[in-house]
């Protein structure tokens, strides 16, 4: 009875943060809101390989290095308890966080400079960028990927096939999908560069000159590839991608 009211409770707790993130100003989010938005929302989700947590990621940015601290602190106290039982000390099993977000949405973009706010980015470089929440993305729908975790041999050769590839290599992997399976084909691809965001895969927002996607798309999928190295397949309801009044994707 306990465990079910506990569980309940965190389902609660998880409803309630969502709601507060669509009706609270975004300069107003706390940083665990924030997190929430750029990697377990309607616009951003994680896809984790691997087991265990995260140590100090070799590839970090300003919206991913709080997460994989307190997912490091987890598994250090866990591993701390699993010693001290087994007496032995068993090192964490390489893992990998694969953030996958539309960038082109508005709450992204919010909760990126949130986070920048919040991690002590001096006020003139927070500045810089808070107009890059208000970009205009009306004729293009833009997906990023960045990714963090301690499989280091890893995600090192994932970065260095994603700096080297280009548009050609990617479009015949890379598209979003409808629930009723019409597709977006990759218009661009742009390499990671030192601004915290990742990969970006570059769409046209509409098909044969309507909108990709409207209230009664049901769903939207991302997919991309590079070989045998990673594939990645994300899912977002479109229903739930609704921020102040507007579809935003």
């Amino acid at each position: 009875m306990r465990r079910i009211l506990f569980i309940c409770c965190v389902l609660i707790l998880f409803g309630t943060t969502a709601h507060a993130q669509k009706n609270k100003p975004w300069t107003e989010w706390s940083q665990k809101e924030a997190e929430k938005v750029l990697n377990d929302s309607a616009w951003g989700q994680t896809q984790t390989e691997g087991g265990g947590g995260s140590e100090q990621p070799s590839q970090t940015s300003a919206i991913t290095s709080t997460t994989a601290a307190k997912e490091r602190n987890a598994t250090n106290v866990k591993a701390a308890a699993t010693s001290a039982e087994s007496g032995e000390t068993k090192a964490p099993a390489p893992s990998l966080h694969l953030r996958v977000r539309f960038m082109s949405a508005k709450p992204i973009r919010a909760a990126f400079v949130r986070m920048l706010e919040l991690q002590g980015t001096p006020a003139e470089k927070v500045a810089q960028v808070k107009p890059f929440v208000d970009y205009d993305f009306s004729n293009y729908v833009v997906v990023t990927v960045n990714m963090d975790g301690n499989d280091r041999g890893r995600m090192g050769a994932i970065i260095q096939e994603l700096a080297k590839t280009d548009s050609a290599a990617l479009k015949t992997v890379t598209y979003l999908e409808r629930k009723d399976g019409k597709r977006l084909e990759l218009m661009e691809y742009r390499a990671p560069v030192n601004d915290g965001l990742g990969a970006k895969f570059v769409f046209a927002r509409n098909l044969n000159g309507t909108p990709f996607l409207d209230a009664n798309s049901g769903e939207v999928r991302f997919v991309t590839e590079l070989g045998k190295l990673l594939k990645i397949s994300r899912r977002f309801k479109v229903s739930e991608m609704m921020y102040d009044g507007k579809l935003e994707y």
